[in-house]
């Protein structure tokens, strides 16, 4: 018989598990945006939805099972002062598991390809860098 793992705890996130959104947050207090500055800029202008400073400390301590609203989202971009789509993609990328890869005008090969490298590490990165890299001067040279 086989019983249903338990569910991570999610207020013992720390730095290495913590989800993207709560990392953003987190990462602007810690260049000194303290979470009362956040609360104050935290408000979407087009429907007024404000963030209290619990809420936003919450985000990052013990982030609820739903992402926030997309107000919500726009006024966390406001009181971060990033792009909302920086906000949704940080989003997305906690509560949905996605990561969020806009490339427009490419066809579904390119799209794919880099939607693999996107959760490489970086020298992971590097290295697939310099392999495309010497391909292109391989290819130049012998042209």
């Amino acid at each position: 018989m086989e019983a249903a793992a338990p569910a991570p705890d999610q207020g013992a996130a720390d730095a290495g598990s913590r989800g993207a959104l709560s990392q953003l947050i987190q990462d602007a207090n810690d260049r000194g945006l303290s979470y009362a500055k956040m609360s104050e800029r935290a408000v979407d202008p087009d429907t007024g939805t404000k963030l209290s400073k619990p809420y936003l400390q919450r985000l990052v301590t013990n982030p609820p099972a739903n992402s926030p609203s997309p107000k919500q989202l726009k006024a966390l971009s406001n009181a971060l002062s990033v792009s909302e789509r920086r906000v949704k993609a940080a989003a997305a990328a906690q509560w949905l598991e996605y990561e969020a890869t806009e490339l427009a005008g490419y066809n579904d090969e390119v799209r794919i390809i880099v939607g693999h490298l996107a959760g490489m590490p970086e020298a992971e990165l590097r290295r697939w860098r310099a392999m495309i890299e010497a391909d292109e001067r391989t290819r130049r040279e012998n042209e």
